[in-house]
């Protein structure tokens, strides 16, 4: 179910809602569009007909429940599907709780965001809003589980970026943030200056889409392969 684009809500964010079942995405859609700060569309409960609306209503935003009603679809699999269909849509993924494997999984799957329903609903909107803005959520939890699930030794002991998006200097630099360096830090393991190693970040955030050093680290866990990474508990400190 969609509804018209108006001149008043033109500028507003288009978020599309598939929560685990019809009733829940209804109530779900309903308690935003009260929030005023959105254009909703309520999404149906069949995948094949969620990805067509959302071919169609290329919203900017996608909130869907890690598991949908539609009993062929596994998992976080339609969060993978969304964003094969509509790279530009950014994800958040409803949680029914902030457990390690599911905060991990939804990464992987390509999610921007997680969003538990322990956590109080009026933090939702504010969930939606920053990663509109091109940024991560997640709280300190969640972030932990990530950056713990990086230390772990990868089974292919390799680093293995999209090929061709980042150059081999620029992978090295992604290497030193993921293992929580400092730009000094990094300059002295590269036997570079400080001020090439900010022009790097400038252009890994710029190629990346992210403009933190956390986003990086989370983009690296999503879409590469560690070997021994150790990320330092400084990461954190070093998210903003």
């Amino acid at each position: 179910m969609t509804h018209p684009t108006s001149a008043s809500n033109a500028t507003r964010p288009r978020v599309l809602a598939a929560d685990s079942t019809a009733m829940a995405t209804q109530l779900l859609v309903e308690a935003l569009r009260r929030d005023g700060q959105f254009e909703m569309i309520e999404a149906p409960s069949r995948a094949e007909d969620l990805l067509i609306l959302v071919t169609q209503e290329k919203p900017q935003i996608a909130l869907l429940s890690a598991t949908l009603g539609d009993p062929t679809v596994e998992d976080f699999d339609m969060v993978r599907k969304v964003r094969a269909q509509s790279p530009d849509t950014r994800i958040v993924v409803l949680l029914d709780s902030s457990e390690r494997t599911s905060v991990t999984e939804a990464f992987r799957a390509g999610a921007h965001g997680v969003f538990s329903r322990t956590e109080s609903f009026r933090l939702l909107a504010k969930c939606i809003q920053c990663v509109q803005n091109g940024q991560i959520w997640v709280n300190n939890t969640e972030l932990q589980f990530l950056l713990d699930t990086l230390v772990q030794p990868s089974r292919t002991g390799s680093f293995n970026l999209k090929q061709g998006l980042l150059s081999e200097r620029e992978i090295d630099v992604v290497r030193c943030v993921v293992d929580g360096l400092s730009n000094r830090e990094i300059a002295q393991r590269l036997s570079l200056t400080e001020h090439t190693v900010k022009n790097y970040l400038f252009r890994i955030f710029d190629k990346l889409g992210v403009s933190s050093r956390v986003e990086v680290v989370l983009y690296a866990f999503r879409n590469g392969t560690f070997h021994d990474a150790p990320v330092l508990a400084t990461a954190k400190k070093r998210r903003n």
